[in-house]
């Protein structure tokens, strides 16, 4: 019997970097390879890195640098590595890091598994094989890849290239067989998901995509990432709002609210022109959770800036916020500046944001208390399980604790009883 070599696969970094693992896990799967989670117990070890920030390349080379001391050790025979990381510095990588047997790109998936397997493989084979890595009940899918903006701080067009949309056809395809394995929930990812469609031959847009998933049997709900508020068309607010099965929830990183620093980044759009973009979605859909994304520190920032940041959230009270320090990436725009700001400062700076956010956060979360919600369920626990509202996506936002045990990737209706920051606690209501 011939022996298979048995695959440890790591993947690093964001939805969409998981979306690429699990193209390839599932090419894996169908060459008849053995999969292990257990890298110890591995004759080779894929990893996909990601390559967007410092502390991102850091954890990157660490993992990497794990398992090449399991290659010495000799319980490791090959190390393969892919992803941002690889796609932007392959020649670094092979120079600093000889223990790394061979290095691919994001998206070559069917040459991984063609090295792995000694064998040819179509051209798309792994794509029809995805094999998911979240529970199967929620799946990212990606309807783009790659990004035309040109954002000062940002290196996705560096590593990804430039925008390359997914025909509508392709996609409903792909959401048809995740449906067919037990998906209900489906996160829309892409760079910029808003300009989805500009670049296709006959071109297309997001709201044309939305009214096509919702006629979709077997999904029940539907979220949007990465909404770039310059493209924010009337026409996507307006499907968001038509479509029952899209959530009242977005993922729109506005990154800062001072129009100096938004010039700078290369934005697109003003303090006024956000403020216009929120109203109108908040006018079209009233109770519409918007969670968006900051970066401070970046370079230039004075004390009125961020001052002005801070009114700025205060006055928006958005529903979830993430914040980053500013990281200086090769090859941008942004690097060409003076990056003036000490880390402490930065680090302070992300501190205040995420103190007045925790007190954002309880005070809408408070008055969830005596409301029912509707649930879908992550975990199932003998006492309590634990779930999602429509307002919130996977590891990034709420959970709600549920008192009881209740099947894991079923909806239920929970009655919350109680709050803090970023959960919710709750009883079914039958």
């Amino acid at each position: 019997m011939e022996n298979k070599k048995t695959i440890n696969l790591i993947s690093l970094g964001c939805a969409k970097n998981l979306v690429d693992s699990e193209i390839l896990l599932g090419g894996l799967n169908k060459s008849g390879l053995n999969i292990t989670k257990n890298i110890e117990k591995a004759d080779t070890v894929v990893i996909n890195t990601c390559g967007f920030l410092d502390i991102a390349r850091e954890e990157s080379i660490d993992v990497i640098l794990n398992a090449a001391e399991l290659k010495k050790k000799g319980s490791l025979k090959e190390l393969v590595v892919m992803g941002c990381l690889s796609e932007r510095y392959p020649d670094e990588l092979e120079k600093e890091l000889p223990e790394i047997d061979r290095i691919f790109g994001s998206n070559d998936h069917n040459q991984i598994v063609s090295f792995l397997t000694g064998k040819d493989f179509a051209k798309d084979d792994p794509l029809f094989f995805r094999s998911l890595l979240t529970p199967r009940h929620y799946a990212y899918l990606k309807i783009a890849e790659g990004c035309d903006n040109g954002c000062s701080f940002c290196s996705i067009p560096l590593m990804r290239g430039l925008q390359k949309s997914r025909t509508i056809s392709s996609i409903i395809s792909e959401a048809e067989n995740l449906i067919h394995k037990g998906t209900k929930e489906l996160l829309i990812i892409a760079q910029d998901s808003t300009s989805y469609g500009w670049d296709l031959k006959k071109k297309v847009y997001l709201s044309d995509l939305l009214y096509e998933l919702n006629k979709l049997d077997g999904i029940d709900w539907i979220k949007i990432h990465y909404a770039h508020p310059a493209h924010l068309s009337q026409r996507i607010i307006d499907a968001i709002a038509k479509c029952d099965k899209v959530c009242n929830y977005l993922d729109m990183p506005i990154q800062h609210s001072s129009d100096d620093i938004l010039k700078s980044m290369k934005r697109g759009l003003g303090k006024e022109g956000i403020i216009n973009r929120i109203s109108r979605l908040r006018n079209a859909v009233p109770d519409i959770a918007l969670r968006t994304t900051l970066i401070v520190g970046y370079p230039g920032e004075t004390e009125e800036n961020f001052e002005e940041l801070k009114e700025f959230i205060k006055e928006t009270r958005f529903d979830r916020l993430g914040v980053f320090t500013y990281s200086e990436e090769d090859g941008t725009s942004a690097a060409n500046l003076n990056d003036d700001i000490p880390r402490q400062i930065k680090d302070q700076r992300k501190n205040e944001i995420l103190e007045l956010q925790h007190e954002i956060s309880l005070e809408n979360n408070e008055a969830f208390v005596g409301e029912t919600l509707k649930v879908i369920v992550d975990k199932s626990g003998e006492s309590i399980s634990v779930g999602r509202s429509e307002f919130d996506s996977p590891d990034i936002d709420n959970i709600v604790h549920i008192n009881g045990k209740v099947q894991k990737g079923e909806f239920c209706n929970v009655q919350i009883t109680e709050v803090n920051e970023y959960e919710l606690i709750g009883d079914v209501v039958l």
